[in-house]
């Protein structure tokens, strides 16, 4: 319970500057969430007919982008304020959004084609979150997150140096993951076909002139065996 009033209780402190805290901002910002949305859309095959549910949905940045597929989208989060910030910015045909605590999801055993998510398993506790996931996708339908990546500098420093990370605008209880990790996690909720890859060179803070550039530059630097290893992020697919 005390996990679940931190992040309420986060979710009020930084409604009203989310897109900075959570690096989304400016010309860079606006490259990371673009990037990311096509990850879930490819990922998850999402288009007409399909049905996806966005888990930490948050004030709808990734919901608006990939409504555009033309799915059946349902956005949940557990905090109420940045749920009236998301349906107020989004307000869209295919998009519904609910305040939900994903320990338990409030819908019937194999509703989705996709479920997806931006830098939220690690609010979570996944023992308990992972199985509700599985739960509610279709046979064969796909899991896709991006999450922080724990052997980046900044991301392991910021995770594990709790005054530096509240600094920077981390909830009280959130971290990060190693790749082989995450793994373990998802094989032991029952999914299958588990992947993860680093990536994402592009640091928020980059100023908007020069994000193209460092953008094309991050993605040479994703292809190098060793250093790709320490980029900032985690792509995350699984299969049940």
């Amino acid at each position: 319970m005390e996990r679940i009033n931190n992040e309420l209780s986060h979710g009020r402190k930084i409604s009203r500057n989310a897109e900075f805290y959570w690096g989304w901002h400016g010309a860079a910002g606006r490259l990371r969430s673009e990037r990311r949305a096509a990850m879930y859309r490819d990922a998850g095959s999402l288009g007409p007919g399909r049905k996806a549910l966005e888990i930490g949905c948050g004030i709808g940045i990734f919901t608006a982008l990939l409504s555009k597929s033309g799915a059946d989208i349902t956005a949940v989060d557990l905090s109420p304020v940045l749920i009236e910030r998301a349906r107020a910015q989004n307000p869209v045909p295919n998009i519904k959004y609910l305040v939900m605590n994903v320990e338990k999801i409030g819908f019937p055993d194999n509703t989705f084609d996709c479920v997806y998510g931006s830098s939220v398993l690690h609010h979570l506790d996944l023992h308990k979150t992972l199985p509700e996931m599985l739960r509610v996708l279709k046979p064969g339908g796909t899991l896709v997150f991006t999450e922080p990546n724990m052997l980046n500098p900044q991301v392991l420093l910021q995770k594990n140096i709790k005054p530096l990370g509240a600094l920077l605008g981390d909830s009280p209880d959130e971290t990060a993951f190693f790749r082989w990790e995450v793994n373990k996690f998802l094989l032991a909720a029952g999914f299958s076909d588990v992947k993860t890859a680093p990536f994402d060179f592009l640091h928020p803070w980059v100023p908007g002139a020069l994000a193209p550039a460092m953008d094309k530059l991050g993605a040479l630097l994703e292809r190098l065996p060793l250093l790709k290893e320490i980029a900032g992020s985690l792509l995350i697919t699984a299969t049940k």
